[in-house]
């Protein structure tokens, strides 16, 4: 499976995967979660997106941090889900962390948001705490680099 990073072209469907993958959330948490409300064409920008699949069916969000690399979102076109497409996008994060030197990956998912936790620790990440930050109860997971 390729994963490329996103270009211009790609917003439309990095935009309709987030919405089409998250829309399912809103009635649960009571509101649009907190990737629906991101700005993907800046993301885009910044070299900060990645896709998968032709049409596109999967996308990555990562963020570099100082002692991390933050998997910001990663979001599965609702079609393709249960393909093992989210969790090929979750190990091209653990390579991606690999190969700029980062010896540990974190991420966040909302509390109500189950099924995600499930399988974040499932796939060996560690919860590290839970709390509030920008309006949403969040559930703060790390994981190794693999090395």
């Amino acid at each position: 499976m390729r994963i490329r990073p996103a270009d211009a072209a790609d917003l439309p469907a990095v935009e309709r995967i987030v919405r089409d993958a998250y829309t399912k959330y809103i009635a649960r948490i009571g509101k649009p979660p907190g990737p629906m409300q991101d700005d993907y064409a800046a993301l885009i920008r910044g070299h900060q997106v990645w896709v998968t699949g032709e049409p596109v069916q999967g996308a990555i969000v990562l963020l570099a941090e100082p002692d991390h690399l933050l998997l910001d979102n990663v979001a599965v076109d609702p079609a393709a889900q249960g393909t093992g497409l989210g969790r090929a996008l979750i190990a091209f994060a653990e390579a991606e962390a690999r190969r700029r030197g980062y010896t540990e990956l974190r991420l966040y998912t909302h509390e109500k948001m189950v099924e995600n936790i499930a399988l974040y620790r499932r796939t060996g990440w560690t919860e590290t705490g839970r709390g509030e930050e920008k309006g949403f109860a969040r559930v703060f997971f790390r994981k190794q680099a693999p090395t």
